[in-house]
């Protein structure tokens, strides 16, 4: 099931053990992982301190890991035909930049709300 959902564009959450063994050399001292998500290629993980994108080429090895600090995020949303409508695209706008990034996310990929409610902790305090 894991490989569909992968390729139907569902989120599904990442062991944080795995990640910070993964991360180690890019976090700092008090950093701690609280939560990650895979979306196809891509991951979502959210630190005491940030959110990384992962961004990792279908072809090749290439990965780009875009860190941001929450303070920098300045707005962000999740559109859909509804709440309970998991087939939802996720928008961030940061600081400073016109364009928000944005995420797809599958029909049944239930975690679009938990990505949603993680950014509002962080954002919202």
């Amino acid at each position: 099931m894991g490989l569909f959902n992968a390729i139907l564009g569902n989120a599904s959450e990442v062991n944080t053990e795995n990640l910070s063994k993964e991360f180690e050399p890019l976090m700092i001292a008090g950093e701690t992982i609280e939560k990650g998500y895979k979306v196809i290629k891509d991951m979502f993980v959210f630190t005491n301190k940030r959110l990384i994108l992962v961004e990792k080429q279908l072809v090749g090895s290439k990965v780009d890991y875009l860190s941001i600090p929450y303070s920098s995020i300045k707005k962000f949303s999740k559109e859909s035909a509804g709440i309970l409508d998991m087939d939802a695209e996720l928008k961030i706008w940061l600081t400073g930049e016109d364009a928000p990034i944005s995420k797809q996310f599958g029909k049944g990929g239930n975690n679009i709300n938990e990505v949603y409610q993680i950014l509002s902790q962080h954002i919202l305090k």
